[in-house]
């Protein structure tokens, strides 16, 4: 099956073109066609999956070439796939949690008159990500990049008749496009010191270097960082996410939870030769991680948008994984552990929030719910899975992955495993906070959907809700992804698990050669401890005590991170007001000094033209005195010239 992996890009590719060439004739199917075709992209995945495990660890990373590319004088790229654990890994999450979405989405959009639309851009996003991790060069991966770019604004902008949605996709894909400038000066970079772009060629080059963190590696890393900050909603690049929620529910899931957020882990991950490098490179990234980490951790702890305070939480967990690849060979397992687990329990999360708006009118105002276990009991316990593992209880996946990381952030001298550890621990401790105000204000307390006075206030009344659980169709691939977060990171830990599995990639690390600076059973106590401090923090504001309708002010920290911290001021303070200044000064340059050197070049001319044509009057006799006048200034030049 290795030679006919590309069967699952083809799929739905072939249907997502297919919807959007039929048009409305599709409408009564079209939903159907795009679920089947992830469904059989998944099933070509898992046959390539269990095949290539059949094979020997050495023999378990093979390039599969299609056809001659970009033939340009010494730039030769040839299409082709690369088939190897790390690739596969994330084929798997795809074509699977994409699968499920499919199905949820079939109840979610119902009544959309262009659901058929919106299932034909579900696939074209999952034909471009799974080009983006199978690619055997950076140049076929930047095709997926772009590609996963454009269904992300699609997707976004999906209800792109109000305003506002148009807008939050216009924002996500310009601040994209900043990271991907940084892709591709870092091919560029590539090829001008190896000649190529493919990983095999640029790793033998690596390999092949006398010199580590050398400045072209260095620059090569901080590209690629730049472009994984782009993808991954990291630090600086990080305004878009939240705004990004303006997408169907399904959308978040999908591409701003379990995959497509991801892609610039991936890139990390695959560009291990180059950051191994240039260990300043490789810094530049643990710093991303760990200030992002918290980044989104405070942003979470204040939205009162569900969809948002995932979104910030999403951020946050991206960050552990940057932060994890950034700590080299003794990371990179664990960053791909983490975001596996995470893309099963955040997906469903994501999902179960959008049964919540589905059973609420599409409210997104958590201070508006209250006391819905009793009328969504399915969501209530999926949700719950979800909130468990992210908070790394045990035996939730959460608890496997993460923590995994927290102790590789202990790993090491000097200051870094003290500072990375703290850090790592103490945004356990504020996940457990916010994702517990979540669960609290969702599910638990007063109901503060009803019409009544003295919940409300007489000048705060809303319309009376009847909130529902969701039909099968959404409910089903919710069941699926909690069994994932309950289930998964211990199946995925047995034995070598996961890690084992990606040795060919990643490399044979001896964790037990590496021993973090605190003993193993003290760094998961505390981390416990902090869980369990964040828990009952939430349960004390949130769910003991009634909740606000309208949220208090709050403290200036709160109220920076409801605004994320400012993110959007800075941006416009720093990039979008100052070239909008440079923007108007080239103009007024291009106006005044080009433009006025052409017009007054061309007024001169005309004025010459206007002077010599009054001398023009058909006189003869003024026409013989120019001629004499002209004769006698020949004469003196000529006379002084002897002289």
């Amino acid at each position: 099956m290795i030679e006919y992996s590309w069967l699952a890009i083809a799929v739905p590719l072939a249907s997502s073109g297919l919807l959007l060439l039929l048009g409305r004739r599709s409408n009564a199917w079209g939903h159907l066609l795009a679920t089947v075709a992830s469904a059989a992209s998944f099933v070509v995945g898992l046959l390539v999956l269990l095949e290539v495990m059949g094979r020997p660890v050495a023999e378990r990373v093979i390039d599969v070439p299609l056809y001659d590319w970009l033939p340009a004088g010494d730039l030769s790229v040839e299409a082709g796939l690369r088939i190897d654990p790390l690739s596969l890994t994330f084929v798997m999450l795809i074509t699977f949690v994409g699968t499920l979405i499919h199905v949820y989405s079939i109840g979610y959009m119902a009544h959309d008159r262009a659901r058929r639309r919106f299932f034909a851009y579900l696939n074209l996003f999952v034909a471009a990500m799974l080009v983006l991790v199978m690619a055997d060069s950076y140049a076929l991966l930047f095709v997926g990049w772009e590609g996963v770019g454009l269904a992300s604004y699609l997707l976004i902008g999906f209800w792109n008749f109000h305003t506002p949605n148009a807008v939050a996709a216009k924002k996500a894909f310009v601040m994209n496009r900043v990271g991907d400038m940084g892709l591709i000066v870092a091919m560029g970079l590539l090829f001008a010191t190896f000649g190529s772009v493919s990983f095999a060629d640029v790793d033998a080059g690596v390999a092949a270097l006398s010199t580590v963190n050398s400045p072209m590696l260095i620059a090569t890393g901080l590209m690629l960082l730049l472009g994984a900050c782009g993808k991954s909603a990291q630090v600086p690049l990080q305004a878009w996410l939240g705004d990004a929620m303006a997408g169907p529910t399904p959308v978040s899931a999908l591409i701003h939870a379990a995959t497509m957020v991801t892609a610039g882990v991936y890139l990390i991950v695959r560009s291990a030769s180059i950051f191994d490098a240039a260990p300043t490179a490789q810094l530049v990234v643990v710093v991303i991680g760990a200030v992002t980490l918290l980044f989104g951790a405070g942003v979470a702890c204040a939205k009162d948008d569900i969809k948002k305070s995932l979104a910030g939480s999403t951020m946050s967990q991206i960050g552990y994984m940057v932060l994890a690849a950034g700590l080299g060979p003794i990371g990179y397992a664990f960053a791909i552990f983490h975001l596996v687990t995470h893309g099963f329990f955040k997906a469903g999360l994501f999902l179960g929030a959008g049964s919540v708006m589905h059973g609420m009118g599409d409210d997104v105002d958590m201070r508006r719910y209250g006391a819905l276990r009793k009328f969504m009991v399915v969501t209530w316990l999926t949700f719950g899975a979800g909130w468990l593992a992210i908070m790394g209880v045990p035996p939730f996946a959460g608890f496997y992955s993460k923590d995994k990381i927290i102790e590789a952030a202990f790993v090491g001298s000097g200051w870094q495993p003290w500072v990375l550890g703290t850090v790592t621990l103490v945004g356990a401790g504020i996940t457990a906070f916010y994702m517990s105000r979540m669960f609290f204000m969702t599910f638990t307390g007063k109901a503060r959907w009803v019409d009544n006075a003295d919940l409300l206030g007489p000048d705060d009344r809303r319309p009376v809700r009847h909130p529902h659980e969701s039909p099968a169709v959404m409910t089903i691939p919710m069941i699926v992804l909690a069994i994932g977060a309950v289930t998964l990171g211990f199946l995925l830990s047995l034995g070598d698990g996961i890690v084992g599995w990606l040795e060919p990639v990643t490399g044979h690390v001896d964790h037990e050669a590496h021993p973090p600076v605190l003993p193993v059973p003290v760094i998961m106590g505390v981390s416990l401890a902090l869980v369990a401090v964040g828990i009952l923090l939430a349960w004390r504001q949130y769910g003991r005590n009634p909740v606000p309708i309208t949220p208090p002010t709050g403290s200036v920290l709160t109220r920076a991170a409801r605004q994320d911290f400012y993110g959007d001021a800075v941006n416009e303070a720093v990039f979008q007001r100052p070239g909008q200044d440079l923007s108007r000064t080239l103009v007024y340059a291009d106006t005044a000094v080009v433009d006025g050197a052409i017009r007054g070049a061309a007024e001169g001319t005309v004025g010459l033209g206007r002077a010599l044509r009054k001398l023009q009057n058909g006189m003869v006799r003024s026409y013989g005195l120019m001629i004499l006048g002209g004769f006698v200034l020949i004469a003196v030049v000529l006379h002084f010239v002897r002289m």
